[in-house]
């Protein structure tokens, strides 16, 4: 018997298909009622502040599918791109600090508290999808063993290579909480997380862990994990406020005015984790090229810019290297200070990470 997708059965293969958990759970009546009091609902879906559109349709998939399938060599480091070991006894000491562990996923350690943000440490960012997005790292998986136990973890979106279906079931029992963009928790509710550890959070909801005061800011992006949610969860970044510093994460998305309103609030920012990586002219209203995203970190008033969103997996057709070359050439030439850690090294406040590491793992042995 054959029904339509949207009464959820279908036949055979396709229905295989649908059912992974990897798709994550579907919005019902008693989520579109909640989702309609958002102001950023509208006629049935989530919208940005500013009109937004990708220049993909049907009929340009095939030459850019062709696109994807060639030149691979030179969207990928050579080999494998090593992660270091976390040093807990080091993390774990008094000073703020973090680690980057490849494309948006970072580990804090902020007045005392263990935050994770937008854990992907899966091996592919397209585990539905019929072509692979393999990581650059090996083995990424078994990093979330040597994590401390984490008070919380902040979702951005619910993007495959941000929110990631194998990560989260490491996590949910070493985590507190998750805050999460709203119309996320669907999603976490679906694969085991207790409803009572998820808050979502729209635009500008804010609150409070211990001293920290955390706050959901817009951008300029989408969601979606299937053919049928779209725009059914929100996006955006975190600004996360301690009585000693301020840290901006931007969160996936396009150049626009959020930027300068949100250093205006909230800022001048110590750290600012910045979307750079994975843009091409036919999806840019909603990533930015490295140099807006220089620019977007003046206006948001960051002393300290960190290029995320890169590093681990090609999502575009650049060069895998090309985000960090132009981001930090650019950084220089606007006299914005730059941070360009290895994957895994511990940062803090004091640290400014610069060596052109991505040179050498670009160079054959």
């Amino acid at each position: 018997m054959t029904q339509d997708l949207n009464s959820r059965t279908v036949t055979g293969p396709i229905y295989r298909i649908f059912k992974r958990p990897q798709f994550g759970g579907r919005p019902g009546q008693e989520d579109v009622e909640r989702y309609s009091l958002s102001p950023q609902w509208k006629n049935g879906v989530f919208l940005n502040q500013t009109k937004t559109t990708m220049d993909v349709s049907l009929s340009s998939m095939p030459g850019l599918l062709k696109e994807f399938l060639t030149g691979r060599k030179k969207r990928q480091p050579p080999r494998p791109l090593k992660i270091e070991s976390l040093d807990l006894e080091r993390f774990e000491d008094k000073s703020d600090k973090f680690v980057w562990y490849g494309h948006s996923t970072v580990l804090f350690r902020i007045s005392g508290k263990n935050i994770l943000i937008d854990p992907m440490f899966g091996p592919d960012a397209s585990p539905v999808g019929p072509f692979r997005t393999r990581r650059f790292s090996e083995n990424s998986l078994n990093l979330i063993d040597d994590l401390p136990k984490l008070d919380l973890v902040l979702l951005t979106h619910d993007h495959y290579d941000h929110l990631d279906y194998e990560s989260i079931l490491k996590l949910k029992d070493k985590t507190e909480a998750f805050w999460v963009a709203l119309g996320t928790r669907r999603h976490l509710e679906k694969w085991g997380v207790s409803k009572k550890k998820i808050t979502e959070f729209d635009w500008w909801d804010e609150s409070q862990l211990g001293t920290l005061r955390l706050i959901f800011t817009p951008s300029r992006h989408f969601s979606g994990r299937g053919l049928f949610d779209r725009a059914k969860s929100l996006w955006g970044g975190w600004v996360i406020l301690t009585d000693k510093h301020k840290i901006y994460w931007s969160g996936d998305g396009g150049y626009d005015t959020h930027f300068k309103e949100i250093g205006k609030k909230y800022g001048p920012f110590d750290w600012g984790f910045m979307e750079c990586g994975q843009y091409n002219e036919k999806w840019h209203q909603i990533h930015m090229y490295p140099e807006e995203a220089v620019l977007a970190s003046h206006e948001a008033q960051v002393k300290t810019a960190i290029p995320v969103h890169w590093g681990a997996f090609s999502l575009a057709l650049h060069d895998w290297k090309d985000p960090i070359e132009r981001f930090s050439r650019e950084a220089s030439a606007q006299k914005l200070i730059g941070c360009y850690p290895r994957l895994g090294q511990i940062v803090t406040s004091q640290d400014k990470p610069s060596d052109d590491w991505w040179y050498y793992e670009d160079t054959p042995k």
